[in-house]
Order: C-alpha cells, then sequence, then structure tokens
C-alpha cells in the first residue's frame, strides 16, 4: 500500500500534447474493486489532485473499502498543475499506467471525443446504492459526452465565492455584501490590509496554470466585459476590457495581495487565511470545508461567505468538479469502476462526516447532501451560498456576450490548455513586477490568434 505524493513541477502540457497531438504523504492505500472473479488481492492506482478532500480518501480508504473488498488502492497525489501534466501525459499517450484519475468539465467531453475514457453509465446504473439520479443536473451535464453518458463520476463540486474573516472585519467596522461588487472587494482589501501584524488584505491566486491563476481570473474577465474568444473565434485577449480585468486583478494582488503572490495557488491561499495570514480570499466554494476544521483553521467559526462578486453581471461564480475517470487503457475495469462508485457514494459522504467532520464532506455533487441534518449544521454558514453559486452559474452565458465554446473559467478546446497556461505565466511575471500587464496581453494576443486560426 502506497501513497506518493509529488510537490515538483513535471514536464510541460504543451510538450506532451505536441508529442500526441497532429513523499511526505503517510502509506494509506486501499482498493477498489477487481475483476469479475471478485478482486481478491488485486490492486488499482489512482492518480489524484492533491486537494484536501483527495487527501482525506487516501486516509480513509484502507481500513474501509479494502478492508470490504481486498482491492488495494495504490494513490499517487500531485499538485493541481502538475497533475494536469500527468494525467494529460498517462491518458493522451495510452501509457496505461493509472487505472483512475481525478479530471474535471474541461477535459471530459474532449477526451471523450478522444475515445479515451470508459463511459460510466453502465456502472452507475447497475448500482441502485449510487442514485445517480441524486447527482446534480450541473455536475452531470458538465461529465457527460454527446451521447447523454458520463464519463467520470463527480467527487466533488464547486463553484466560487468570496471569503473573509469575521473577526477582522468586526473590529475594522465593516460589513461586507453578500452579493458585492468586485470594487468593494477592493475597497475592503485596502482598509483590511494591516489590520494585524503581518496580515495582508486578500489572497487571489497568483500561480501560472490555466487551472491555477487562470480560473479566478477569467471570472474577473467574464464579468468586466470580456472574453477570451467571440463566438466566431476572434481572440480578444488584448481587448479593452480583457485589459481593464487584469490590471484590476494585478493592481489588487500587488498593492493588497498574499506575501509570494506568483506562487500562491489555491493551497497557498487556503493555508494563508486559515492561519490569519490574510483577512479575504477569492476561490472555489469547496475551500469552506476545510476552512471550518478546527484541526486545520485557526479561524473555524469565523469566516463569512459571500457570493463571487461581480461588475457587468449578475454573477460570476465559476462551474467545476473534480471527477473520477477511467482511461481506455485500464486492465481492471471492475475494480476501478467499484472504487469510483464508492468514493463519489453517499455512504462515502458519511463516512467522512462521522470520521473527520460533517463539514469535511465533499459536497457540491448530490442533492442528498444538502438534505442531512449533519451537513447542514456543519454548514449553515456556506452551505446554502454553495448550492445556489453551483445552480446559478451559466457555462453557456458566463459573460456580456456569446461564446463559442462552454466554459465559465476555460474555453473548452484542446488547445487551452496550452493557451492559458502561457498566457498566465506572462500574467504571473506581471504581478511579479518583471512585466507589464499590456505586454502580457499582447503576447497573449498573438498566441490566441493562432490557437483561433484553427476553428475560424
Amino acid at each position: 500500500m502506497t501513497i506518493r505524493k509529488i510537490t515538483h513541477a513535471g514536464r510541460s502540457t504543451r510538450a506532451v500534447l505536441a508529442a500526441v497531438a497532429a513523499g511526505s504523504m503517510l502509506a494509506a492505500c486501499s482498493g477498489a474493486g477487481g475483476s469479475s472473479s471478485g478482486g481478491g488481492g488485486e490492486s488499482i492506482n489512482v492518480l489524484m489532485v492533491g486537494n484536501p478532500q483527495m487527501e482525506d480518501i487516501a486516509k480513509l480508504t484502507k481500513d474501509t473499502f479494502t478492508k470490504d473488498t481486498g482491492i488495494k488502492v495504490n494513490f499517487t497525489i500531485l499538485p493541481e498543475n502538475e497533475l494536469r501534466d500527468k494525467v494529460t501525459q498517462d491518458i493522451a499517450t495510452q501509457a496505461g499506467q493509472y487505472d483512475v484519475a481525478t479530471i474535471g468539465a474541461y477535459e471530459v467531453p474532449i477526451w471523450h471525443k478522444n475515445d479515451w475514457l470508459h463511459e460510466l453509465s453502465s456502472y452507475a446504473g447497475k448500482d441502485s446504492a449510487f442514485d445517480e439520479a441524486d447527482l446534480l443536473k450541473p455536475m452531470v451535464q458538465s461529465l457527460s459526452g454527446d451521447d447523454g453518458k458520463l464519463y467520470a463520476l463527480p467527487f466533488y463540486g464547486e463553484s466560487s465565492m468570496l471569503m473573509y474573516n469575521k473577526e477582522v472585519m468586526a473590529e475594522k467596522g465593516i460589513t461586507v455584501p453578500e452579493k458585492p461588487t468586485w470594487q468593494q472587494v477592493a475597497d475592503i482589501a485596502a482598509k483590511v490590509d494591516g489590520a494585524r501584524p503581518g496580515m495582508k488584505g486578500i489572497c487571489l491566486r497568483g500561480l501560472a496554470g490555466w487551472g491555477e491563476l487562470g480560473a479566478p481570473l477569467t471570472t474577473v474577465v467574464n464579468t468586466f466585459g470580456g472574453t477570451w474568444f467571440t463566438k466566431d473565434w476572434k481572440a480578444q485577449v488584448n481587448s479593452a476590457e480583457f485589459k481593464k480585468a487584469t490590471n484590476f486583478y494585478v493592481d489588487l494582488v500587488r498593492k493588497h495581495g498574499e506575501v509570494g503572490a506568483p506562487q500562491a495557488g489555491f493551497t497557498e491561499c487556503l493555508n494563508a487565511l486559515s492561519q490569519g495570514k490574510v483577512a479575504m480570499w477569492y476561490d472555489a466554494t469547496s475551500a469552506a470545508g476545510s476552512l471550518e476544521d478546527p484541526k486545520s483553521s485557526k479561524i473555524a467559526g469565523k469566516v463569512g461567505y459571500a457570493y463571487a462578486p461581480v461588475d457587468k453581471t449578475d454573477s460570476s461564480g465559476w462551474l467545476w468538479t473534480w471527477a473520477w475517470a477511467m482511461p481506455k487503457t485500464t486492465k481492471k475495469a471492475d475494480a476501478a469502476s467499484k472504487f469510483m462508485l464508492w468514493a463519489s457514494g453517499k455512504d462515502y459522504e458519511k463516512l467522512v462526516g462521522e470520521k473527520l467532520g460533517w463539514s469535511r464532506v465533499p459536497a457540491g455533487k448530490r442533492a442528498s447532501t444538502y438534505e442531512l441534518p449533519e451537513y447542514q449544521k456543519a454548514a449553515s454558514a456556506f452551505g446554502d451560498i454553495t448550492l445556489k453559486s453551483i445552480e446559478q452559474a451559466n457555462p453557456t452565458d458566463p459573460g456580456v456576450q456569446p461564446r463559442p465554446t462552454v466554459g465559465v473559467q476555460f474555453v473548452a478546446v484542446p488547445e487551452f490548455q496550452d493557451l492559458g497556461t502561457k498566457v498566465t505565466q506572462e500574467i504571473s511575471a506581471a504581478i511579479a513586477g518583471k512585466t507589464s500587464v499590456d505586454k502580457a496581453l499582447d503576447k497573449g494576443q498573438k498566441l490566441a490568434e493562432e490557437t483561433a486560426k484553427t476553428y475560424q
């Protein structure tokens, strides 16, 4: 039983795509179903992103799932950017190293069309305890192929929201609106910057990566009236609206953001808010469970929550799910499917609640989660905003103009993985003071124009 937690950067996603195109975690392996013979002594390899919910399942699997099935699960846990590189490398090149991997709403429709993923509706449909009808519609839609079948099972779902230290706000006499504008957030960040020794006003991701810095930044671009591409694939990266949004974001981070912002992603910002190093954070709704856990958060019970800030749109939250997918290369489909059904099931949610605390339940994917009295109590501060934010997210119309693809915080074409990462590298450099936003976006425009040629 092995868990490998890898924290160094892997090779670039672009190199992987080009090739295919024309530790510190404790060992806690566990198992997921096996072959049709029953799976005794069988093992599967699972690759997953290093978020708190995944670290929880790595700890719980051995004494529950493996104990019940006899199937060992060997987990490899990677930071988000490295996870994306590794999973693309393994699945796109048909390497077959992993039986299960965490991917999301961006990858599923693209990889389904490439015939890289097992369909999972047949497995879910045969398992009455799984209750596929209980899954939230936005999650099902984002993980389904054009044939209507599921190609990944959601582990947890999320939108985005503003999270803040209520004690600090009270000390400064500040009331954070439930539905703030970005200008209101910037004004508050200025007022609470330095409210306590070493405390900064806000944490915003500055770590390059289409799914790191690119995710929150694109929601700001959307609500400021910008877009990566028009409906007819004209690149808009250096448009006035895109520039205004990016300048706003970069200025806010540089003036009132976290220390080491160019290297700060989801994990670093989670740590910054939970340990009292910043007063606010705009990011994934799924972070709330960790913020409310007194074992890891110094501000548990003292966190306020507000909807994703806006400018020109009524809402701006993203839509995402980290989900379990099964590469077609696996030779252990039965075992892998048993693990995925268990990991995305109701019983696993109850296991987390009872063993680790109800705030840590991997929520955002099932309607029934929000009906559990224990979860309602633990999530009283953030559950309603989370669910409504997921329901309000509009991947087909997230801004002020029509889009060429679905997606709130991404453009759903294979090239965006490389484009978004390269552009955010330039913007991260602007946050570091190594270039200007104008220069960064002018470079990004040229890259976006090259991408657009494929679709015009």
